[in-house]
């Protein structure tokens, strides 16, 4: 079954959740790829049931062999299984009125060390730290050991309001800003690391979320989003508009402890789709990693990327994006004792940072094979020592209520010494990825 308000399920499984920059079957093959952001939901207003409930299962197992450095990584070996189970319910009272709620229980088993994912660059699985901007954890454990985690968490626990041109949802929601496929410059609100391989549920945040249509192609709104304390929190708006096939939006605001203020744009050119996004951050106290232009409290974060769909067989989507973040460290020599600063990991955690470094590039192609089997193909590099990580996958997608992925990830760069980082991506392990999903 599916949530009332959501948009009918792809053949490659993909959130309705966010909006995908690519348009037409260029969507469709984005959403294959690990640069891929969800599909949009419909909107609040369109027709659906009174009541609707989704249950989605999915089984992962990743495999690593670890950098030769016994400092860092004592065993070579590792591997993690995780285990997703996951309850999406919608009614609809009225037509102006949509209360949402999911619950999902996570088992995870790792044996060996690294393979928890929670490091400056995280890998394939999502991360087991709590999630950001939430008043109420809502998350407990029902079992724990060595190498076992069993928790269970609500997701999503939220009323949505529609009167016309205005839309107001208050509660645990899933915001997404920003219009990178890989990087976000202001995508405040629990972003998908890079590497993370399923980007089905982006994390939910306690929000008041309003949003006022201008005319039929511009709309403001504001956020404030909560946490347990008030330094912690998030206030901030988007303006956004339309023309032709051209978009843009400015984003301002606070969110903890930092100003910010950001632009972004999208449009078409010769068959290609442009984006970039700029924002400003201004910092309570000196940044951990140093700043930007020589001001310690000041971070500048910038994407420009850009896709194209080559006429080749079926059609091979390219897409390809430069970043920047201010937030990252100048070499990766200086990541070992910043990933012991709190200051430091409460930025990592909450994704102020996407890449421990300062600059990346990333590179994806996707092609679709058949209506069933899609292939692609990511590359991740730093532009600052010539690290990276490849991360080929294939999605089969066996019907609309079940999908196989399989993928991996080829780093390479320098390796660690001791304890001592000598770049960015040259820690990260040879891994293998296999998830089974179902969807009733």
């Amino acid at each position: 079954m599916r949530a009332a308000g959501a948009s009918p399920r792809p053949r490659s499984p993909a959130p309705a959740e966010e909006r995908v920059r690519a348009r037409g079957r260029a969507a469709v093959l984005v959403a294959a790829l690990l640069a891929a952001r969800p599909a949009p939901a419909a909107e609040a207003g369109d027709d659906g049931p009174p009541l609707d409930l989704r249950l989605s299962l999915k089984a992962t197992a990743l495999v690593e062999r670890q950098p030769d450095d016994p400092v860092i990584f004592p065993e070579r070996n590792a591997a993690a299984g995780l285990w997703r189970l996951r309850l999406d319910g919608a009614a609809r009272p009225a037509g102006w009125a949509l209360l949402a709620a999911a619950w999902e229980t996570r088992l995870r088993v790792d044996s060996g060390a690294g393979a928890a994912g929670e490091g400056a660059a995280a890998g394939p699985l999502p991360r087991e730290a709590a999630g950001p901007y939430r008043v109420w954890p809502l998350d407990w454990s029902l079992a724990a050991g060595s190498g076992l985690s069993w928790r269970h968490e609500l997701d999503r626990a939220a009323v949505e309001l529609r009167d016309g041109p205005l839309r107001a949802t208050l509660g645990r929601q899933s915001i997404g800003w920003g219009r990178g496929a890989l990087f976000g410059a202001y995508d405040l609100f629990a972003p998908f690391a890079p590497l993370e391989v399923d980007r089905e549920w982006r994390r939910g945040v306690d929000a008041a979320r309003i949003e006022r249509r201008l005319g039929e192609r511009g709309a403001a709104e504001l956020v404030v989003a909560g946490a347990d304390r008030a330094a912690d929190m998030a206030v901030a708006g988007r303006l956004r508009g339309a023309a032709g096939d051209a978009d843009a939006e400015l984003v301002a605001g606070w969110r903890a402890g930092d100003w910010l203020l950001g632009a972004g744009a999208s449009g078409a050119l010769r068959g290609a789709e442009l984006h970039g996004e700029l924002c400003a951050y201004r910092a309570r106290d000196p940044l951990p990693a140093g700043g930007s232009l020589g001001d310690a409290r000041l971070a500048l974060k910038a994407v420009a990327g850009a896709s194209y769909d080559v006429p080749l067989g079926n059609g091979l989507l390219l897409l390809a994006e430069v970043h920047h973040s201010g937030f990252g460290v100048r070499r990766a020599a200086d990541l070992g004792p910043l990933l012991a600063d709190p200051a430091f990991q409460g930025r990592l955690l909450r994704g102020d940072t996407q890449i421990p470094g300062r600059w990346a590039v990333a590179v994806t192609a996707g092609y679709e094979v058949s209506p069933l089997l899609a292939a692609s193909l990511a590359v991740l590099a730093s532009l600052a020592d010539g690290s990276g990580v490849a991360a080929p996958q294939l999605r089969l997608s066996l019907s609309d209520r079940l999908s196989i992925v399989v993928s991996g990830e080829l780093p390479w760069g320098r390796a660690p010494a001791g304890a001592a980082l000598r770049s960015e991506y040259g820690a990260t392990p040879i891994a293998g990825f296999a998830q089974i999903a179902v969807y009733e």
